[in-house]
């Protein structure tokens, strides 16, 4: 292993930081004109290369956020993003470098966890980033779509313009907050980069809904078109949904599965629970045509994450956790419905760091994972105990692609 220097990095090469992080992902530098709509979402004192001399042979930055837990607490967090490394330094450990001085960043900074979207799904397990949400793809016949009857909410739902849209969809989303485990805040540079880029090369559309109280809830989707191709197929793409209320959620997809000119209306990465098929009278309308991977989580502080979020009722548990990259994470854990504290008692699950992220906000069970042999059962009764005491109401989702 070779020992790398790592550096934050600043306004004078950040560029070459961009450009190499695509070239990692096979693609070419940015054009000046993408290159100014880019650079201000390089956060000062986030953004960290590896250098061999004066070259720079890796990249990672990150943003910061808040990340709604079991509970409804908010805990400070890291958003991370640009991971790359140049073809030619790759397997040298220059990643490992990377990933040892963000955990160390995110430390000093007082954030808790760190969180990612992985572009292929062998790289992170072993920094220990688990998959702590994941999403459906969905995919509906909209000639066929009968909406179910309802008394509707009583406000109306209005498209916006492009300006308006800017403004208004990252207040409300804001105002609304995060009402779901693995949900996190939206940094400002988000919304150039994900809502203009979408207005601006998919002629996205925004539609607000308006209550007795005000506006409550917005919904952003594509249409393309298939009226300029033979036999052509129009496709409706939801891009964004955030709604105040579980009436509003619903008025704003009875909304979408009602825009005229549309054969198909398909959606990404939606939550695994949500009751899109419950608004049909066809529940078969509906296709999920895949569910995978959204939220990666790190527990970068173990005790403070463990403190951070509550536990349903149930007997204790003890966790034994191991951490190759943070050690000092390491140890026995007795989680209570009261809290989680370390302990010197003697263990009843045994686990790596990155098996409990995929548990911590309620995706996945102790047992799910006792019965694929990915952890120590030391007492089998302590199974039902941790499926109780880590259980959630909702399945955790995020809804933010970065």
């Amino acid at each position: 292993m070779t020992d790398h220097d790592i550096r934050v990095l600043d306004e004078s090469n950040v560029r070459t930081a961009h450009t190499l992080f695509r070239g990692a992902l096979h693609s070419g530098p940015a054009p000046d004109d993408k290159w100014e709509l880019v650079k201000d979402s390089y956060d000062p004192g986030r953004a960290f290369g590896a250098f061999q001399g004066d070259e720079m042979v890796g990249t990672a930055q990150s943003w910061a956020i808040r990340l709604a837990v079991p509970g409804g607490a908010e805990l400070a967090g890291a958003a991370v993003s640009r991971v790359g490394v140049r073809a030619d330094w790759t397997r040298r450990g220059v990643l490992s470098a990377l990933m040892r001085r963000q955990f160390q960043a995110y430390r000093e900074a007082g954030e808790v966890v760190s969180t990612l979207r992985a572009s292929e799904a062998v790289i992170y397990g072993r920094f220990g980033y688990g998959v702590a949400s994941r999403g459906r793809q969905l995919k509906l016949d909209r000639r066929r779509v009968s909406v179910s009857p309802s008394a509707g909410t009583g406000g109306r739902i209005r498209l916006v313009d492009q300006d308006t849209a800017l403004t208004l969809a990252p207040e409300l989303y804001d105002r609304i907050g995060l009402t779901r485990p693995g949900m996190t805040t939206r940094w400002p540079t988000w919304w150039e980069m994900n809502l203009r880029r979408e207005m601006r090369d998919e002629n996205a559309q925004t539609a607000v809904h308006r209550g007795a109280d005000g506006d409550d809830g917005y919904v952003v989707y594509s249409v393309k078109s298939g009226m300029s191709e033979p036999h052509g197929t129009s496709v409706l793409t939801v891009l964004d949904v955030v709604a105040g209320s579980p009436e509003v959620w619903a008025e704003l997809w009875r909304y979408l599965l009602r825009v005229d000119l549309v054969d198909q209306v398909v959606a990404e990465l939606r939550p695994l629970d949500e009751p899109v098929e419950w608004l049909l009278a066809d529940r078969r309308v509906l296709k999920v045509t895949d569910v995978e991977d959204e939220t990666w989580l790190r527990l970068v502080d173990l005790p403070a994450a463990l403190a951070g979020r509550s536990y349903r009722e149930a007997e204790p548990v003890v966790l034994e956790v191991r951490d190759r990259y943070l050690p000092d994470n390491e140890g026995a854990y007795r989680i209570t419905p009261d809290g989680a504290e370390r302990t010197s008692a003697a263990a009843d699950l045994s686990l790596d760091v990155d098996l409990l992220a995929a548990t911590y906000l309620g995706d996945v069970s102790f047992t799910e994972l006792a019965h694929a042999g990915r952890i120590d059962v030391l007492d089998a009764a302590a199974l039902p105990r941790a499926d109780a005491l880590f259980g959630t109401a909702v399945k955790p989702w995020a809804g933010t692609y970065f």
